[in-house]
């Protein structure tokens, strides 16, 4: 795809799409290694491996660079290395007193970031663009206030920008709501070893999507930090100064592979993804469970996890676990026999865009018969019709709305180039996987 172009036109699928596709890293695991990599650079460099380069990772890389960290991506060879400036006085955690910090619209950067700015010495702003300024912080910020980090929204209550001015922490318990995103609770855990004292975190009502929780925690084991699991929502932190990695490398994303094994769901082929397991630490490995509900064959072995066979039928299920891939599924369900129901999907409103909302316009746009509500959606299936469709400047809408041009001829993609917040190379592998099937 070139990516001057304003409007992508989809390939129809020859037939079954049959191959193995080579999925770039785990966005969400790039980015919380290289803030424990930031953390504990004072034992020394880390290099990783397999790192995703996308626009969020190329943020939270500038990120880090601004706030005194020295960090080496290579791009090309997916390697980052992440180091102290010889100059950066041991004493002081984060490097910088001082940085303004643009996240354009990167979720875990912000919340990641304003976690790690809450640690140091000093005054640190981060912002972002417009639609960074509507998504909720203020479960975030009313924790760091309760560790004794001022934290302040200029221009609205809540969300950013926010100015974090700090000392670090001076509280030995917290609480923080799960309820919105569980990003706050990841950036708590991810800072948690370096704050110099025993904590303990408690979650407030529910959490969703646990499972990016349980990744944070595995990861931030894998450091060698020490995090216990007291009860289901409360966790125990020891002061883990010594944790240190010298090198990670970074599974496959496989919330990006869910929509290569959509497409064999969606044309009744196989597609396999190399480097995912069932004890892979992202949770959106669990996708495949739910094709197989609808109907795909699914294997786990030394190749990785393979997906063949159409999902011929529709099903009602809790997708408050892997909400990522909400919009993967809802293509999907358009080509099964009866309606598909999404359950507990409510926080995705506060996404990129409000995802439940334009997934129910531009199906609809489709042709598609579709119910919305406050946190769920039910796709009927039904006659659909070539249309151009929006993307809203959300990566997860245009990989997914791709996915129906395997079936629909001619859908044409608004913004397409929106992928390379988390994917740049989607299309190209997607074409890829087509001329490979032919």
């Amino acid at each position: 795809m070139n990516p001057a172009l304003k409007i992508h036109t989809t390939t129809q699928a020859p037939g079954p799409l049959n191959g193995v596709c080579q999925i770039p890293g785990s966005k969400s695991l790039t980015n919380r290694a290289l803030v424990l990599a930031a953390l504990a650079s004072r034992r020394g460099p880390c290099r990783l491996n397999h790192a995703l380069a996308s626009e969020d990772t190329e943020v939270m890389v500038a990120g880090l660079q601004a706030l005194g960290w020295h960090v080496d991506a290579k791009w090309n060879t997916e390697e980052i290395t992440v180091q102290r400036s010889p100059k950066a006085p041991l004493d002081r955690l984060i490097p910088a007193s001082q940085a303004s910090i643009h996240v354009v619209n990167s979720g875990t950067t912000m919340r990641f970031l304003t976690g790690l700015c809450s640690l140091g010495t000093g005054c640190f702003t981060l912002d972002g663009i417009e639609r960074m300024r509507e998504r909720p912080l203020a479960d975030m910020i009313e924790a760091l206030k309760k560790l004794g980090v001022d934290v302040q929204c200029p221009m609205k209550a809540g969300c950013p920008p926010v100015v974090i001015s700090s000392t670090g922490w001076n509280a030995t318990e917290v609480s923080v709501g799960g309820e919105v995103s569980s990003q706050f609770v990841s950036g708590l855990l991810l800072a948690a070893p370096w704050c110099g004292q025993p904590i303990k975190i408690t979650i407030e009502g529910s959490l969703v999507s646990e499972p990016y929780v349980d990744m944070t925690i595995a990861l931030v084991r894998q450091w060698g930090a020490n995090i216990t699991v007291e009860a289901p929502g409360r966790y125990c932190v020891e002061p883990s100064e010594m944790a240190y990695r010298e090198e990670y490398s970074v599974e496959p994303d496989a919330s990006a592979a869910s929509y290569f094994w959509g497409a064999a769901a969606i044309t009744g082929g196989s597609v396999t993804i190399p480097g995912l397991s069932r004890t892979s630490l992202q949770g959106d490995v669990a996708f495949v469970d739910v094709l197989e509900k609808m109907g795909c064959d699914v294997r786990f072995d030394e190749a990785g996890v393979t997906v063949s066979g159409r999902a011929s039928r529709g099903i009602d299920v809790d997708m408050n676990a892997i909400s990522d891939t909400v919009m993967t599924l809802a293509v999907v369900a358009l080509f099964a026999e009866g309606p598909t129901t999404m359950h507990g999907i409510g926080h995705i409103r506060h996404k990129e865009t409000d995802r439940i909302s334009a997934v129910a316009t531009e199906l609809t746009r489709l042709g598609a018969r579709v119910e919305e509500k406050e946190s769920s959606l039910t796709i009927y299936p039904g006659s659909l019709k070539k249309a151009r469709v929006h993307t809203y400047n959300d990566h997860r809408m245009a990989m997914s709305l791709a996915l129906v041009g395997l079936r629909i001829p001619d859908i044409e993609i608004e913004n397409p180039g929106c992928v390379s917040k988390t994917y740049p190379g989607f299309f190209t592998d997607l074409d890829l996987l087509i001329k490979r099937s032919i």
